[in-house]
């Protein structure tokens, strides 16, 4: 009897999503997240208003760097980043990124307009001033015209409504594709909002350490954030849970072969223990501090290292799902080794991202009065109407 081998050649595939991708899901998170905590400041009444406003000017800023630079990051994960045009001349009704390359304009002039009226009587204040930045104010301001409070509400809430469309895209546009198991499930865009409602909680109080304006609302601030880190942590080890009993009980047939695509794994076993570690973590660092924020002055200031650890779990959870998952072969046994270079789609690609949030972050510091009142009534209709009801 002849026996004979039979060589089976696999190609090597190039990445689907490269490091930007992972940059532009975090800051895009953090950008509708932000703008969710910011809403009880701004468009509130009332003292719960007056208690949510020092959070509300943070929750802003955040807001309108990261929707500025969320998009960059987007275009450079196009390879071609001028090549973005083909969705709008090829739009597509059945394709997420289509309705995505319409919804994320709509959310960024949005969330400009939001800003914009948020900041608007800061600015006016500011444009009585002299200097440089009085002019920046005078220009910004468009003149000194008054906006009346429901405009800005009504801003806010459209701006909502985008930002539930860019929290359904991101997630969808993923979850869609059946030929990755780890990626093909439900529970994935809820993850997706409640990991970046925990990263943007932790760049809050990472903020109000080194940039807010009062030393006095600094305790306050830190206290909602750090609840709401709890109450995203605690949402996020449900879904966690759900997803793993859907798979290991076999009422999800993609969770299971998810869960059976990565079982031989030891680097995956490490991810687990490490994102199971660093989320027990995090939540008990974040109780404890909420606990002994009156008892000790230390707390308060190094509260911050709370909100360094929950960037890292908003962070890394996105690198796991958008790079990680690309190292489990789709069509054959065995996995891809995944090198992240030194270029401009490697690690500098990634500093990079973050070094242009930065730059943004001080230049709006440095010319844009931010640290106003979140909504100050400036003008006397305002003043009139509050007194009336």
């Amino acid at each position: 009897m002849n026996s004979s081998i039979i060589e089976i050649l696999t190609p090597r595939y190039e990445l689907a999503w490269y490091p930007w991708a992972v940059q532009y899901f975090f800051l895009i998170a953090i950008s509708y997240s932000a703008l969710l905590l910011s809403l009880p400041g701004t468009i509130g009444r009332g003292q719960f208003a007056q208690r949510w406003q020092p959070m509300a000017r943070l929750a802003l800023l955040i807001t309108l760097t990261c929707t500025l630079v969320a998009p960059v990051a987007l275009l450079a994960d196009l390879h071609q980043p001028m090549r973005f045009w083909h969705f709008y001349a090829n739009a597509t009704s059945t394709s997420w990124m289509s309705i995505g390359s319409i919804l994320l304009p709509l959310y960024l002039f949005s969330v400009l307009g939001y800003v914009w009226l948020a900041w608007r009587p800061a600015l006016l204040q500011a444009r009585q001033g002299h200097g440089f930045a009085a002019g920046v104010a005078r220009l910004l301001s468009a003149g000194d015209w008054q906006v009346r409070r429901s405009v800005l509400t009504i801003v806010a809430l459209t701006a909502t409504v985008f930002a539930a469309g860019i929290m359904l895209y991101t997630g969808a546009e993923i979850a869609i594709i059946k030929a990755r198991p780890l990626w093909h499930t439900n529970w994935l865009p809820v993850m997706f909002v409640t990991t970046g409602m925990v990263a943007a909680a932790g760049l809050v109080l990472v903020l109000n350490r080194f940039m807010s304006p009062a030393r006095e609302g600094r305790s306050e601030i830190n206290r909602q954030g750090l609840k709401v880190i709890l109450v995203a942590m605690l949402v996020s080890a449900f879904v966690a849970a759900a997803w793993l009993l859907s798979g290991l009980s076999g009422h999800s047939e993609s969770v299971a072969a998810a869960l059976e695509s990565v079982q031989a794994n030891s680097d995956w076993r490490l991810s687990a223990i490490w994102a199971l570690l660093a989320g027990v973590i995090l939540f008990a660092f974040a109780a404890i501090a909420l606990k002994a924020r009156t008892q000790s002055a230390a707390i308060s200031r190094w509260v911050w290292l709370v909100g360094i650890l929950a960037l890292h779990v908003g962070w890394a959870f996105r690198w796991m799902v958008l790079m990680e998952v690309q190292t489990v072969a789709k069509n054959t046994a065995g996995y891809y080794q995944l090198v992240v270079e030194l270029g401009s789609y490697g690690l500098m690609g990634i500093i990079g991202t973050f070094g242009l949030w930065l730059a943004v972050l001080l230049l709006v510091d440095l010319f844009i009065p931010w640290q106003g009142q979140a909504h100050q009534r400036p003008h006397q209709s305002l003043a009139a109407e509050a007194q009336h009801g």
